[in-house]
Formats: structure tokens, sequence, C-alpha cells
């Protein structure tokens, strides 16, 4: 399954947030902050990074589902099924 990159610029957005996000966890860890804190901004991110993942999924069964419908390409229901379950 190969996704059109255009149609992911929101996904790459939010990664790059979620870069940033990582990178402030480091300097919270490497400055001494609260574990809450630390922990509250990691779950942050972590979610933000499964979100992006399931939207890249979701983008390529939708462009699969489209190309079928025109006779180009078909959807590997287990391939979907092992991605998706790869972001549990």
């Amino acid at each position: 399954m190969q996704v059109r990159a255009a149609e992911l610029t929101d996904v790459v957005s939010r990664l790059r947030r979620v870069e940033g996000q990582i990178a402030g966890v480091i300097r919270m860890i490497e400055d001494g902050r609260d574990c809450k804190d630390v922990v509250t901004q990691l779950a942050a991110a972590s979610r933000a990074l499964d979100k992006a993942g399931f939207k890249i999924i979701a983008t390529g069964l939708r462009q699969c589902v489209t190309e079928s419908a025109e006779g180009e390409q078909s959807v590997d229901m287990a391939e979907m099924e092992r991605l998706f379950l790869s972001l549990a």
C-alpha cells in the first residue's frame, strides 16, 4: 500500500509537533522536572503518534478502496489488520 504524500500533509505537521514534544520531554528529564509532568507529556506525545499512524492507515485504506473501485488495486485485509494491530 503506497500512500500519496500530498494526502498526508496534516500527518507531517502532527509529527513535527510530536518531535517538539519529545524534545521537551528530554529537556524536562534533564532539568529534573517532576515525574508526573514528564509522564503526562510523554503520554500526550504517544497519543499524537498513534493518531498519526491511524491517519496514515485510514488514508491508505481510503486510497486502496477508491483504486479498487476502478479495478486497479485490491485491499489486502490481512495487511490492514496487521497495521492497525501494530498500533495497539
